[in-house]
């Protein structure tokens, strides 16, 4: 009997010690102080209470309870939804809250500082523009010897040198456009320049050409010299050649149905059935008697070529020069 008296109060004692070991000490923000074991199964939104003694609660809003209490009991995940709107936070870890932490993106290293040129060919891109743009001053060189008459094969060599060629098509367009002669103009300046290089023979003093003045009149009669008159008397007249010249006219199709509207029909009047058409352009020289088809930019003219009949497309662009004359002048 004694002896479990004895156990008794020593278990008592012991939970007294336990009791005392587990309560804490709360500092109020009132000035006043809490001791007891704080339960955090009994915490809610108005606050949490704490056992003072056996059988004795009390019930402390969480607005009395210190900052460093607070954030003691914001540890304990049972009472951390409870006490986080009560913490106050400072102004250094609002910020560090708040912190955006930027990180920087993988950034393409910058190629080296050089100059246009040297960028572009240090790439396949850029060497493939470099080439089309090389290729298209060529191109540009050719267009421009055709509408210029200039010699393609030179025009297209000069635009070929690098950095020198891209002024080649500017000055060839700048130059005026080359008119090519046509085979009646070479053979007139050349049988101008055989008869300026032939002397001219004077008659010898004395012959017997003048010593003889009944002569001449047996070697040519009166009668052939009549005939020879009257033949040149009676050849026929031929109407004058009318040139048309690029610069003093504007070749389009208003142009060429205005001036040349009997070369539309296939049966041609009197007054225009011997009368052709020269056309001198940058490709050749055309000479037709009929206008087979018209468009805006271009016309047919119907040629004769070995026996037969074809039509040539010819570009109002390329005219250079327009002649009306006669099939015998």
């Amino acid at each position: 009997m004694v002896r479990s008296l004895y156990l008794a109060l020593t278990m008592l004692l012991l939970g007294l010690l336990t009791t005392q070991l587990r309560a804490d000490t709360f500092k109020l923000t009132n000035g006043q102080t809490v001791t007891g074991e704080i339960l955090p199964t009994t915490a809610n939104d108005q606050g949490v209470q704490v056992k003072i003694g056996e059988g004795d609660y009390q019930r402390v809003p969480w607005t009395s309870f210190a900052q460093e209490d607070l954030r003691n009991f914001a540890k304990n995940q049972r009472m951390e939804p409870f006490v986080e709107p009560f913490i106050e936070i400072s102004q250094e870890e609002k910020i560090k809250k708040t912190e955006v932490n930027i990180k920087e993106p993988p950034r393409l290293e910058r190629p080296p500082r050089q100059s246009l040129l040297g960028a572009m060919a240090s790439s396949t891109l850029g060497i493939i523009v470099l080439l089309v743009l090389y290729a298209a001053n060529v191109y540009a060189a050719y267009e421009v010897a055709l509408f210029r008459a200039q010699p393609p094969g030179m025009v297209c060599g000069l635009a070929a040198i690098p950095f020198l060629g891209l002024l080649s098509p500017i000055v060839f367009l700048s130059l005026p456009t080359r008119m090519q002669k046509t085979a009646a103009e070479i053979r007139e300046e050349v049988a101008a320049a055989q008869s300026a290089a032939e002397p001219i023979a004077a008659p010898a003093a004395g012959t017997a050409d003048e010593l003889n003045p009944m002569r001449g009149q047996a070697e040519h009669p009166a009668g052939l010299k009549l005939a020879q008159t009257e033949a040149g008397h009676g050849k026929p007249s031929v109407p004058e050649t009318v040139t048309y010249q690029r610069g003093q006219f504007t070749f389009n199709r208003r142009f060429i149905e205005t001036k040349f509207p009997g070369f539309f029909s296939v049966v041609r009047r009197d007054a225009d059935k011997d009368m052709v058409l020269l056309i001198k352009t940058s490709r050749g020289e055309y000479s037709g008697q009929r206008i087979s088809r018209i468009a805006a930019n271009d016309m047919h003219l119907e040629i004769q070529r070995s026996g037969a009949t074809e039509e040539i497309l010819i570009p109002f662009q390329e005219i250079q020069q327009i002649q009306l004359r006669h099939k015998d002048a």
